[in-house]
């Protein structure tokens, strides 16, 4: 039986995906109620430019007080979109404490205080829902905490940042340098005024912390998530990965270790074989790779951001929010009970790439060689180039530690005949 009073909602924010949000759901209006079971009403818009026109919501509806919003007492759910650690997580809290659930975009305030608001919810017997955090229009976190509940998953490594998978895609396909690749992705409008959290990675670092914490029903919080950008991915790299018939992407990935005792969060640039489903991902988008003992290998592709995609998710956890409110029930909340540790960065084992330029005479390659040998670093190739007294030694391991490829490399720059160390990289998906 269809209810007629409306569920009301609060939106936090009007920029390009709350303005998507909004339009969603005055023009789809009539199929969200059919889907939920009762109207769906816009109580309220919280802005900070107010006088600003917003085509299709009315005036009366805006303010500047989100915190008056999301205390009214009648608000249903709250939808916030406003981003950043403050004011988001008061008004959220707020929201749980005068009875409103809540629908949230906010990557980083759920990496480094995820497990706060989930207890603030469960304390308040509501509602968080958050599909729209991760990889934008890709439905990931329902199907990890939900549809792959009674599976064992261990590992999950994706591209869940489409600025950096634009300019690396560019630079692939065209030969461009990073500089050129970024200028024409801030052009288009894929990449900001200020581009720093995407392309030094921490963008992608949030997402592997919650999507490390719903895979492995850990809390990993941003801190406990290894990190590298993509600013120092030359052209030189991308000739190297095509020799071996690869391609370079900026990866997030998580990992339970081969004993089950601990798990890895990590993001970094690497090399990946042609082969491999993730290297067929282009221009922004995403695209996440999951494997798991049962279901076995699954991978989900799309739009990983931009304001309809975004609004999408956002609007699949409004309804389903929705749908819970007028049952009384609530959804899933955070699954901690595994507490496995999160390992350091030392202790990743995974094959690598490396650069060297070294002077080119007799007996260079076996001092290499000699220094990988002493470390415990297996050599899979070696491909040396000469010239005019200068070489270039380019070496492929076998798995290694992270720590054991560290002190390598300190023993490496420490000879004689090694110039410099051109550059690292790790070789992932193998």
């Amino acid at each position: 039986m269809m209810r007629t009073r409306p569920l009301k909602v609060a939106l936090l924010g009007c920029g390009v995906v709350g303005s998507e949000v909004a339009r969603i759901m005055t023009t789809h209006a009539d199929d969200l109620t059919a889907r939920i079971g009762a109207p769906v009403e816009l109580a309220g818009v919280a802005v900070r430019r107010p006088s600003k026109v917003r085509e299709g919501i009315d005036p009366a509806l805006v303010t500047t007080d989100a915190t008056a919003l999301v205390k009214r007492g009648d608000i249903d759910v709250v939808v916030e979109v406003i981003g950043g650690i403050e004011p988001a997580r008061t008004l959220i809290t707020a929201a749980f404490e005068h009875g409103a659930s809540v629908v949230s975009a906010n990557k980083a305030l759920l990496a480094q205080d995820g497990a706060a608001l989930h207890a603030a919810a469960d304390e308040h017997g509501r509602d968080l829902y958050y599909e729209a955090a991760v990889a934008g229009a890709i439905p990931l976190i329902r199907p990890l905490r939900e549809s792959l509940a009674g599976d064992k998953i261990n590992r999950v490594m994706g591209i869940v940042n489409g600025t950096t998978n634009f300019i690396l895609d560019k630079m692939d396909s065209t030969g461009a340098g990073y500089q050129e690749a970024l200028d024409e992705a801030t052009a288009l409008g894929y990449a900001e005024a200020d581009p720093t959290a995407d392309v030094e990675g921490f963008d992608a670092a949030a997402k592997a912390a919650i999507l490390a914490g719903i895979a492995f029903h850990t809390r990993v919080r941003l801190d406990d998530v290894y990190r590298e950008g993509m600013t120092e991915v030359t052209a030189s790299d991308f000739a190297s990965a095509k020799n071996m018939g690869c391609t370079i992407k900026l990866l997030a990935i998580c990992e339970r270790a081969a004993d089950g005792g601990s798990v890895t969060a990590r993001v970094h640039p690497a090399m990946i074989p042609l082969s491999h489903p993730l290297a067929s991902v282009r221009g922004a988008y995403n695209a996440v790779f999951v494997e798991s003992d049962a279901a076995g290998q699954l991978m989900f592709y799309g739009p990983g951001a931009g304001g309809a995609p975004t609004a999408s998710a956002v609007l699949g956890d409004l309804v389903a929010v929705c749908r819970n409110r007028l049952s009384g029930a609530t959804g899933p909340g955070e699954s901690a009970y595994a507490a496995l540790p999160v390992s350091p960065m030392g202790d990743v084992v995974t094959r690598y790439h490396i650069s060297l330029d070294v002077a080119d005479k007799p007996g260079v390659l076996a001092q290499v060689a000699t220094v990988f040998a002493e470390h415990g670093v297996s050599i899979d190739t070696v491909r040396q180039q000469g010239k005019d007294g200068e070489a270039s030694l380019v070496v492929v391991t076998h798995r290694a530690s992270d720590a054991s490829l560290t002190g390598t490399v300190e023993a490496l720059r420490k000879l004689d005949t090694v110039r410099g160390v051109a550059s690292i990289m790790r070789v992932e998906g193998e």
